[in-house]
Order: structure tokens, then sequence, then C-alpha cells
């Protein structure tokens, strides 16, 4: 099965981005990548999703021994780009880390938009599985 292409404002088969333009300090270029690695985590690790708020949300993540550092060098990554974001990288057990998300009231679409990436990311996962 053939998946649609998104065309985007950053040109080619590349995923709308889920932070404004005007709040992500990251160059243009690398902003796919970034996209992609949260993707990869998301698909390969998201266990469970808990929207509490608008503006939080806790990602329980499941993976191996590398997961506590993975999770929480793509949390600093973020941060060092979008400052508004706040990531708290808890390790729950020897493979699962719980990811706690908060952004300002003025950035609440960007925490949906990232909630939004990560079902569809793990849904995506889940499918190719099956497949």
């Amino acid at each position: 099965m053939t998946k649609p292409v998104t065309i985007s404002e950053w040109g080619g088969d590349v995923p709308p981005p889920w932070v404004p333009v005007d709040a992500c300090t990251l160059p243009t270029v690398e902003q796919p990548v970034r996209v992609a690695e949260f993707d990869a985590l998301f698909a390969q690790t998201l266990a469970h999703i808990q929207q509490d708020s608008a503006v939080g949300a806790r990602f329980v993540l499941t993976g191996g021994a590398d997961l506590v550092e993975r999770a929480q060098r793509l949390a600093d990554r973020e941060t060092g780009c979008c400052s508004f974001f706040a990531f708290t990288i808890t390790p729950t057990g020897a493979d699962s880390v719980v990811m706690d998300v908060v952004v300002p009231d003025e950035r609440a679409e960007v925490l949906t938009a990232l909630v939004q990436r990560a079902q569809e990311a793990r849904t995506g996962a889940a499918e190719a599985r099956t497949a």
C-alpha cells in the first residue's frame, strides 16, 4: 500500500511541523530530521498518552536499556530550539520512561499537534506490524 505524500510549505515529502516558524530557532533544513526523530521514538516506544489539560501531556514509553538517554537527548535538543517546551523524563522501570511535556497557554496548539503526531506514529507502527 502506498502512502500519500505530503507536500508542505517546507517542500518535498516533509511532514508539517508542530511548532510555528516564529517559535523555533532550529534551522529549517534540520526541522524535518527532528520531526522524524520524534516520529521514530513514538513509533518504536509509545505505550500510552495521557493529556489532562491543553498544556500538559504524559507519554509513557517502553523500549530498550538506552530509552532514558534517548528520550532525554531528544528532549534536550528540542528544548534548545523551542525553549517554551518543558520536558521531564522519569524512568519508571528497567525499560520504561514517562515523558511529561508542558507548554505555556499560548502554545497549547503545539502540544495538541505533538500528541496527534505521537498517536499517528504509534498507529502507523502498529499497522505496519500487522500488515
